[in-house]
């Protein structure tokens, strides 16, 4: 026996949206309480909403993150992307951003399907990994893809590929290079040796990677730390350098800059890293917004994870050099 309604079409959808929304009621409940079928408030309330009758509003810090999100991901063609809220110091997003990466990678690395996964280092990456919850993977195995650099710390290759594959009970593939060669030739000499090759070709078969970038600044580890002694970062930054990705400098159009520096780095080209499936970039700060969008344009990566005031800063600047 079907059950007409005591209301007009667009009362009964203002009072099913109204109990609903508003008091809480369940579909049930409204039914009851109207006088009328379950399946008719299904119908009410959505019908309600298609009719501008529900107009819902979100208040939370979050929201301009997901609009920013929407427009970077068609923008660069990526594949995903989380912004997450700016802290107030820009220097603190290194935290916020590493972060949201460990518990991207968290999710990720507990897939089984991720057999081989390579790692960067960086002050990013070393927050991420610090805040992963443990896990049982003895399946995984974690690989380092980048050289380390001459002084020992946290940030470093070891330290930070270390540290991951220990959350998950991993077996753990070092690349044992320092991140420069002292000239060309002796880039070609050191990668010859079978004993890299065979690292060199783990990487390529690797079911993910994460790396973060550096600009221009003493901000960066790789230019406090890590440049030999017989480059000039002035002189770099000049012919065009924006930061590194991986210790290779691009240039602002994403492309690798075209500097002997370039010639002398102990790693994989970084366009070899396109075949991968699964390649995240994070990194965080305004004042990383040049060699964001630099590493954006270039096409390698595939995901983004950073903060607020950078993905703005990235916007913002692809739309005045566009």
């Amino acid at each position: 026996m079907k059950i007409s309604s005591p209301f007009k079409e667009e009362e009964l959808q203002a009072r099913a949206a109204w109990l609903y929304h508003v008091e809480g009621l369940t579909q049930n409940a409204i039914a009851e309480h109207l006088g009328v079928t379950r399946l008719r408030v299904n119908r009410a309330v959505q019908d309600a909403m298609k009719n501008g009758i529900v107009k819902i509003s979100i208040f939370s810090q979050y929201t301009s993150c997901f609009e920013l999100e929407k427009e970077i991901k068609e923008k660069f063609n990526l594949r995903h992307v989380a912004i997450t809220p700016s802290p107030v110091e820009d220097s603190d997003a290194i935290k916020i951003v590493g972060t949201e990466l460990g518990r991207y990678l968290g999710t990720l690395l507990r897939d089984k399907s991720t057999k081989l996964f390579g790692i960067g280092w960086g002050k990013t990456l070393n927050h991420a990994v610090r805040t992963i919850l443990p896990s049982q993977r003895k399946d995984l195995e974690i690989v380092s893809i980048l050289g380390g650099l001459p002084r020992g710390s946290d940030f470093n290759s070891f330290g930070v590929s270390t540290r991951l594959a220990e959350s998950f009970s991993a077996e753990c593939t070092y690349l044992t290079l320092p991140l420069y060669s002292n000239s060309k030739s002796s880039r070609e000499i050191i990668l010859a040796q079978s004993v890299f090759k065979e690292v060199f070709n783990k990487i390529r078969k690797a079911d993910g990677v994460v790396a973060g970038v550096g600009d221009m600044t003493k901000q960066s580890l790789l230019i406090s730390d890590g440049l030999p002694a017989d480059l000039d970062v002035v002189e770099l930054a000049k012919a065009g350098a924006v930061g590194d990705v991986l210790g290779y400098f691009l240039n602002a159009e994403g492309q690798i800059l075209d500097h002997p520096i370039n010639d002398r780095v102990l790693g994989l080209n970084l366009f070899e890293f396109i075949e991968i499936k699964n390649r995240i970039l994070a990194a965080g700060g305004r004042y990383k917004k040049k060699i964001i969008l630099a590493a954006l344009r270039s096409g390698i990566f595939d995901t983004l994870i950073t903060d607020q005031a950078a993905a703005e800063g990235v916007l913002q600047l692809a739309k005045t050099e566009d």
